[in-house]
């Protein structure tokens, strides 16, 4: 841990110390937006708060304040090399927390030109996959999940469906085994939930992406992997793998986290299922509310301080880690008083961050989640929650809070 850091202003705390709300455990784990308003009660739109192995970093709650530190690099690098912690020794190479914040060879870790240059390289790619019937393989895969409850006339939504889809389609956009992807799927959550097995997951992952570089550099085809390869931003290996393990786990994670919560939205308001079942309502609007309501990413790591400087009324330093409160920006009763009030048509939420670094895989993801709810519609007539909707449980972890389960039923 670090001293004790100098006296702040407003009403954040003199010290990153005892009595500072940890961001992970038990209490995280079943009721984060608690934390979330209490930590804002307490603290204002910036809060003293410990991630995993009690590492200290600042919460941004406030919508503006997240917008700020999103849209403003120079002010708030990604580059985690200027980690006040971790360059002093308190944060460990091998800490669970490093294979979120820790730096890559990959544009989410840089800034400047070196980002431009890399993620041209994605967005190039992304569009190019986008159009080579990404809806096609959806349909497919999500056909044979369904095939394998569709004569039960039960399922659970998300263990059956929602967990997987995503990274079965992703696995035949990189040009993987199509064996692969079940696994790879439940190494990319574990990688996201932290804790003792997240090192050994992400080095799992990086094998099996290192392996098809050297293959598709060998055997080129039409995948984002050969894409990467030749493309005229010149990646080396390094930089390829590195991006194939941020698409892998940031779109399967966060496109299957997504896809159950707007399941649970459709199934749990009847006016919504209703809407999409006679044409009256587009997807879009159901995803739209969940990117405000339940982001798939509640909290954005991480930039670092590239001086000292006020946030919020606190005294961030040269070297401060910040995690950006996606969740609690979308909900800050400043620029969002009634949670209760619809948000059809505002597309100014967080869930995909905002600035240079926003999220470029957004068409992707939407197009994956439309053509899941278009199978499920299709293939189970009848389809409703089997479950009262105040049984429906969710569990997060630092960084997303995820549904546990949504049984259905429908007829065989």
């Amino acid at each position: 841990m670090n001293d004790p850091m100098p006296p702040g202003t407003g009403r954040c705390p003199v010290a990153h110390g005892e009595g500072v709300t940890r961001l992970y455990g038990p209490d995280a784990a079943t009721d984060p937006q608690r934390i979330y308003a209490r930590l804002r009660e307490e603290h204002g739109s910036v809060a003293p708060v410990l991630l995993e192995g009690d590492v200290p970093a600042w919460l941004v709650l406030g919508y503006r304040e997240n917008r700020r530190v999103l849209d403003n690099p120079l002010q708030f690098s990604r580059d985690s090399r200027i980690w006040r912690d971790f360059l002093d020794g308190h944060v460990d190479t091998a800490s669970p927390l490093m294979q979120m914040v820790g730096w890559r060879p990959d544009c989410v870790s840089q800034d400047g030109e070196p980002h431009r240059r890399l993620r041209g390289a994605v967005t190039d790619n992304l569009y190019a996959v986008a159009g080579r019937g990404i809806r096609r393989h959806a349909t497919h895969h999500a056909a044979r999940l369904v095939d394998a409850f569709a004569g039960t006339g039960r399922a659970d939504l998300v263990t059956d469906f929602a967990d997987y889809l995503p990274m079965l389609v992703l696995t035949r956009v990189f040009g993987l085994a199509e064996g692969e992807g079940r696994s790879l799927a439940e190494s990319a959550n574990l990688v996201l939930k932290g804790g003792a097995d997240a090192l050994e997951h992400n080095d799992r992952i990086m094998a099996i992406l290192g392996e098809l570089t050297a293959r598709k550099r060998k055997e080129p085809g039409t995948d984002f992997t050969t894409g990467l390869i030749e493309h005229p931003a010149g990646l080396d290996d390094d930089e390829i793998v590195n991006h194939l393990r941020l698409v892998l786990i940031t779109g399967s994670t966060m496109t299957s986290n997504l896809l159950a919560r707007s399941l649970q939205m459709v199934l749990t308001d009847p006016a919504w299922l209703t809407g999409l079942v006679s044409g009256q309502v587009n997807l879009s609007a159901v995803v739209e509310e969940v990117m405000w309501n339940t982001p798939p990413l509640a909290v954005l790591p991480g930039r670092f301080a590239t001086a000292d400087q006020e946030l919020g009324g606190c005294p961030v330093k040269e070297g401060d880690l910040l995690v950006l409160g996606l969740a609690a920006g979308n909900h800050d009763p400043e620029v969002r008083p009634d949670d209760d009030v619809s948000v059809q048509g505002n597309q100014s939420h967080l869930a995909f961050s905002a600035g240079p670094h926003e999220c470029p895989a957004q068409n992707l993801g939407q197009a994956i989640i439309e053509t899941a709810v278009d199978v499920l519609l299709h293939r189970l007539p009848g389809l409703r929650l089997a479950v009262p909707p105040e049984e429906l449980s969710s569990t997060a972890s630092t960084w997303e809070s995820r549904l546990d389960s949504l049984p259905v039923e429908f007829t065989p």
